[in-house]
């Protein structure tokens, strides 16, 4: 007993959890199994409940008791302990994600891909704690959950790096997970020290463990440290691009989506403006002053899109050069139009479905903040202008509203019945015909029908306005009948 801790005690309670045994091996299954659960749904719910079983703590924290006290069979059983319950996770999670039908990259995945010097610091602190805990006996399990927290899903997304071949995903989870289980480790040896640990280790003994702490962190830095000003970097790069592609048009204009590729070189950077007015020189004179701002290259264009419907001919020709600006170095005419036609609808090349017999092209167009209905027939018009051999369709997203109609002195506007058919028609819905009268239900459906369109009469109340068909749930377990 020494300072009030009885360092035998704590040592055996240390040899007897942090060494390899069947409940030690079952909970790892259980809380890696969980924990990519947890990632792949993604539910942080399901994470804490991984994270409360805490399965890597012990090994670890006998590791660093081991290397504390030079206690070299200590050393040998936690790291084995450590190493093949890491083994096994992984090898479980791979398993399990290769035949899950979800391998998306979730957000909960996403963020433990990119460690930076905040995760280091969060080890550090926790194997303070629990470290703390375990020689004073207090609020262990608590603790333990802490330090678990950030070593078992990193070893999941590690699993689903191998199983999908992302070896991006695979290399910063890895680097997450090592970052953790060292820097715990060497920190809960440096807190033993303190309290009495190894105290028959001599001076030279002492200064080779902080010697080996400093550097082990020291090298786990540099990598963390340059992550840290990435991440830092591209914040600070995203609020400023968007600040400086609004200050270029007017007022009025509204910016939508701005996508950023900051691993190409010169960085990559493709936006959709909507404005009243089209400025020709935007994207030479926003590459100088990005490329003074961020000091770094930068290819920029922006796509832009007139807010006014009754965009004329010379505007057309405008919008069509610039997009043939960026498909000239493709020779085949039908690859020509995909590319023409994708930066029209802010979609990727790759989800334009080309009917060459018919030479139709379909797209979904990208989301625009504030953008009706009748903008994005505005833009599929502009399509067909600016690619004449090709009959451009353009789907809307999905969460558009219909048009509103009205009644004026009886009669119907045609054209917002035109306009209705077409939503319906592209996004591939049912209208519903609410409120006015049920005569005026009945005719604006009918309208709808004759010009392409689907509609029913809906409900009464209110005033005469249009609204998308509630889709039916899908069906579980329902068994289709034989005819």
């Amino acid at each position: 007993m020494t300072g009030g801790v009885d360092h035998d005690a704590i040592l055996h309670q240390i040899a007897d959890e942090s060494g390899w045994s069947g409940r030690y091996a079952f909970l790892i299954l259980v809380s890696a199994a969980i924990s990519l659960l947890g990632l792949l749904m993604p539910s942080v719910a399901v994470l804490i409940g991984a994270m409360l079983l805490s399965p890597l703590m012990m090994p670890i924290i006998g590791l660093g008791f081991g290397i504390a006290t030079l206690d070299f069979h200590e050393i040998r059983r936690s790291l084995t302990a450590l190493l093949a319950g890491s083994a096994i996770a992984i090898l479980l999670s791979v398993v399990m994600v290769s035949i899950s039908p979800v391998q998306t990259i979730t957000s909960e995945i996403a963020g433990r891909t990119q460690p930076t010097l905040f995760d280091l610091l969060v080890a550090l602190l926790s194997a303070i704690a629990g470290a703390y805990a375990l020689i004073r006996g207090r609020g262990g399990t608590v603790v333990g959950v802490a330090i678990a927290i950030a070593l078992m899903p990193p070893l999941a997304v590690v699993g689903f790096g191998i199983a999908t071949w992302n070896w991006t995903i695979f290399a910063g989870s890895s680097l997450l997970f090592l970052t953790n289980a060292v820097t715990i480790a060497l920190t809960a040896a440096l807190v033993a020290r303190v309290y009495g640990f190894g105290g028959h280790l001599s001076p030279a003994h002492t200064g080779w463990q902080l010697a080996l702490f400093v550097v082990a962190v020291g090298l786990l830095s540099v990598p963390l440290a340059a992550s840290l000003h990435q991440i830092a970097f591209e914040a600070v790069a995203q609020r400023q691009v968007r600040d400086m592609i609004r200050k270029r048009f007017p007022e009025g204009a509204r910016l939508g989506q701005v996508d950023i590729d900051y691993a190409a070189h010169p960085i990559r950077i493709r936006a959709v403006m909507l404005t009243p007015r089209l400025d020709a020189a935007a994207d030479r004179i926003l590459a100088g002053n990005l490329r003074q701002r961020l000091a770094r290259d930068v290819d920029i264009h922006v796509d832009q899109v007139r807010i006014s419907q009754d965009a004329g001919a010379a505007e057309a020709a405008q919008i069509a050069r610039a997009v043939e600006s960026g498909a000239a170095n493709r020779p085949d005419a039908r690859d020509t139009a995909i590319n023409q036609f994708a930066l029209l609808i802010g979609a990727a090349p790759a989800t334009i479905s080309a009917d060459t017999s018919r030479h139709t092209l379909t797209g979904s167009a990208a989301a625009l903040p504030g953008l009706e209905m009748a903008g994005y027939r505005a833009i599929e018009d502009r399509a067909r202008r600016a690619i004449p051999d090709w009959t451009a369709r353009v789907v809307p997203p999905a969460d558009v509203d219909p048009p509103a109609v009205s009644f004026d002195e009886g009669v119907v506007d045609d054209a917002a019945l035109g306009l209705a058919a077409w939503a319906s028609d592209r996004v591939g819905r049912e209208i519903s015909v609410r409120g006015g009268t049920a005569a005026q239900r009945r005719a604006v459906a009918a309208g709808i029908a004759a010009r392409g369109g689907r509609a029913e009469a809906g409900s009464a109340a209110g005033a005469l306005r249009l609204a998308w068909v509630e889709l039916p749930p899908p069906e579980t377990g329902a068994t289709p009948e034989l005819p």
